[in-house]
């Protein structure tokens, strides 16, 4: 360990290289950096940031181009159901669970039927048309109806 500086020594950064490396050996302190070199940090971590907003907004523009309507609906929806379902969990934390079989009918009604909605909107996407050659939009739709009213019979007779 080496022995602590005093105040009154002054701190000296090495500025020589080597003969072997021609790489300069980095300041002892961080009060040796130059306030340039401080500042083409700041402009690097914004430029980063500018670098993410610049990507999610590119993602966002290509997401409203490329997506047809009807997907952007179920995307709609499956958000939805996550906002509810994760407001009947902080309800359930918060709160309590007194009727717990409300709460677990409830909280898997909302996870069945974001189940539901995500396979109906895999067989509906056209880049998955490969998938599935057999299984037509109408009859995707007819199979999420089926199994819905399913979910929510059983949900329904859950609560008693």
């Amino acid at each position: 360990m080496a022995p602590k500086r005093s105040a009154a020594q002054p701190v000296v950064a090495p500025q020589a290289t080597t003969a072997t490396n021609n790489i300069a050996s980095p300041p002892a302190d961080s009060a040796a950096v130059t306030p340039a070199a401080k500042s083409s940090s700041t402009k690097t971590s914004e430029a980063r940031g500018g670098g993410i907003h610049q990507t999610v907004h590119s993602i966002v523009r290509h997401y409203q181009k490329t997506t047809p309507q009807r997907t952007k609906l179920l995307d709609a929806f499956m958000a939805f159901l996550a906002v509810v379902g994760a407001l009947q969990f902080a309800y359930c934390i918060l709160m309590g669970n007194f009727p717990f079989n409300a709460f677990l009918s409830g909280f898997s009604a909302t996870v069945g039927q974001f189940v539901l909605t995500a396979s109906l909107r895999i067989q509906t996407t056209e880049a998955n048309k490969s998938e599935f050659p057999s299984v037509s939009p109408e009859r995707a739709f007819a199979d999420y109806i089926v199994g819905s009213l399913i979910l929510h019979f059983f949900c329904i007779n859950f609560i008693n």
